[in-house]
């Protein structure tokens, strides 16, 4: 389950070794780490990080077929955690060491800075080839977050990024190798957390405020 740890001013929320699928336990669990991390006075910033195949594998797709009665709550608890790590006020930096899918994608794109391993793993959106269309939330997430030539490719075609292609589209800040992603993104982190913790969150709820609007209502239109 997801933990936080403490680095000085750099926080690290690691977020497991599995395919760290959106449980509502995990969601929880997060949820739970993100006000651990917002009670930390001083300069601060954070990073998400993962062990092993993937970062995250999006939704968790069993549970929701043993839950079907629970879907739009469960949607919206997906959402919610969206808007709370967009608008968080402090620095945030995704350290992509593996497999980034579709809501485990959307949770990367929530971040201030993504740092990826260039020679494996994948970022994508393959909600086309799956037959889940996006919410209206989440496609407005991903359109603010993304060009618009390269949010139509990732949503239309399910197009999986490498590395270096992330890097290249935008999707991602910085590609390198593997031993070097989590140590990246903490330095990435670290020259940011002097940020005004106040004056950052106030910048993000303005500058995302349809997106959060969206992302905070009640349950999702899907």
């Amino acid at each position: 389950m997801p933990v936080l740890e403490h680095h000085d001013e750099v926080l690290v929320l690691d977020l497991g070794d599995g395919e760290n699928r959106f449980h509502p336990d995990w969601i929880a669990a997060v949820d739970s780490a993100l006000d651990e991390a917002e009670r930390v006075t001083g300069p601060r910033a954070l990073v998400t990080a993962a062990t092993g195949k993937f970062y995250s594998n999006g939704l968790d797709l069993e549970w929701l077929g043993a839950n079907a009665d629970r879907h739009q709550e469960y949607l919206a608890s997906v959402q919610h955690l969206f808007a709370r790590l967009l608008a968080l006020p402090m620095p945030t930096v995704a350290a992509l060491q593996g497999h980034t899918f579709a809501a485990g994608a959307m949770f990367a794109l929530c971040q201030d800075v993504r740092v990826m391993r260039a020679d494996r793993g994948f970022w994508c959106l393959p909600e086309a080839d799956i037959n889940i269309p996006f919410t209206p939330a989440m496609s407005a997430l991903i359109q603010a977050r993304l060009s618009p030539r390269v949010a139509h490719e990732a949503m239309v075609t399910a197009r999986r990024y490498g590395g270096h292609d992330a890097a290249a589209a935008g999707i991602v800040d910085q590609a390198v190798e593997e031993a070097a992603v989590r140590s990246t993104a903490v330095e990435l982190a670290r020259s940011l957390a002097p940020k005004d913790a106040a004056t950052l969150g106030t910048i993000k709820e303005r500058m995302y405020a349809p997106v959060l609007e969206l992302l905070r209502q009640g349950e999702p239109a899907v």
